[in-house]
């Protein structure tokens, strides 16, 4: 359990510095063209998730994403008694990645994001966001198993640009990304609706995806 947990701990903190640090990188060399730099922080992003989930897959799931633990525990895929857990190291790794990223980049430590992000198209985004990316986990470990870090890492560069939200679909990330006023950030009083928002997508997806992929007889 501890390998597991230092695992979702070590893969978080991996991820949001992926995702902030290559933000501020894209920000400071893009010349204020925002498609630019929309599009560094998505590929870096997406090359960070094939590194990590090859990696730290075989030794925890590599969830990083208190969404991801909470829809294979619903498929009773994921021990009940490890949920929390898991969803603390997540949330801990994701912010202690966030103030890394902010020493690496000679920025203050503890900061709040100022970046607004609310509103019905967002939060539907986020939905999607959610519900497409447990789609590819379940349809990759249903199908082909072998290609759930390459599936994943595709569907979140490609979301970062097909969401109006740029595709935040975890918890964990959303709450670190609060503490970050940065190209990546998000305003506080803005994250809990996004979260209420991803959680609403384990439910769709909980719904829906057993019948999609169930065993055909």
């Amino acid at each position: 359990m501890k390998q597991k947990l230092l695992a979702e701990f070590i893969g978080t903190a991996m991820l949001l510095i992926g995702v902030v640090g290559s933000g501020i990188m894209a920000e400071n060399m893009s010349g204020g063209n925002n498609g630019i730099a929309l599009l560094a922080n998505a590929i870096a992003t997406g090359a960070m998730l094939y590194v990590l989930i090859t990696t730290l897959g075989p030794v925890s799931g590599a969830h990083f994403n208190p969404a991801v633990t909470l829809a294979f525990a619903l498929r009773r895929e994921h021990p009940s008694a490890q949920i929390l857990p898991y969803v603390v190291v997540q949330i801990i790794g994701g912010i202690l990645g966030v103030w890394f990223t902010h020493i690496m980049f000679d920025l203050p430590i503890l900061q709040t994001s100022t970046h607004t992000r609310t509103g019905i198209p967002l939060w539907s985004s986020e939905i999607f966001a959610t519900f497409g990316l447990l789609f590819v986990i379940f349809g990759g470990i249903k199908h082909k198993p072998d290609t759930v870090p390459t599936l994943v890492a595709l569907y979140i560069t490609g979301a970062y640009w097909f969401t109006s939200s740029t595709s935040f679909a975890n918890p964990a990330v959303t709450i670190a990304r609060s503490l970050s006023d940065t190209f990546a950030g998000i305003y506080p009083a803005h994250m809990p609706m996004f979260i209420v928002m991803q959680l609403i997508g384990v439910a769709v997806a909980s719904l829906i995806l057993p019948q999609l992929f169930k065993d055909r007889t």
